[in-house]
């Protein structure tokens, strides 16, 4: 059975997985265009992290980075870093982790759950998955600017 529980992004294997997934950003989009986090950013108060393991073998991560909001407005979230193993791919880990990074969300009464993936066709799978989850395309958000090999996105949660 595959689990998806709160971990630490500095454990050895989930820190390798993380290794490789900025390396495929910065091998697949130019350098000004990589936005994804590394095992130190990823361990920040304001962000939430998890693992999906199965028998305690990693088979892929995700997080949750709570965006700050103007005063009176409601809170918004943003999808950070999820990335499946190569030997995990097509088993529905990442749906299994979206999933339950959108029940997160929704526990803590966001407004919009955002995040922001390329262009390329590298990235067209992720961009199947969250479109099949909601996820519309939308403007830049929080500090991003326009970026022809950035693909922003949004879930409204709430009204």
């Amino acid at each position: 059975m595959i689990l998806i529980e709160r971990d630490s992004p500095a454990r050895d294997d989930v820190r390798l997985l993380l290794s490789e997934h900025l390396a495929d950003m910065f091998a697949t989009s130019p350098a000004e265009s990589v936005h994804a986090l590394d095992h130190s950013a990823l361990s920040a108060p304001s962000i939430s992290f998890w693992t999906a393991r199965e028998d305690g073998a990693l088979l892929g991560c995700g997080a949750l980075k709570l965006l700050p909001s103007p005063a009176g407005t409601a809170r918004h979230g943003e999808i950070k870093s999820m990335r499946t193993t190569a030997t995990a791919r097509g088993r529905g880990v990442a749906t299994l982790m979206i999933r339950h990074i959108l029940e997160d969300a929704r526990a803590r009464n966001l407004g919009h759950v955002f995040l922001e993936t390329g262009t390329e066709d590298y990235f067209a799978p992720a961009r199947r998955l969250y479109a099949r989850h909601g996820f519309t395309e939308c403007p830049p958000f929080a500090d991003y600017v326009l970026d022809p090999n950035s693909v922003f996105m949004e879930l409204r949660l709430q009204a």
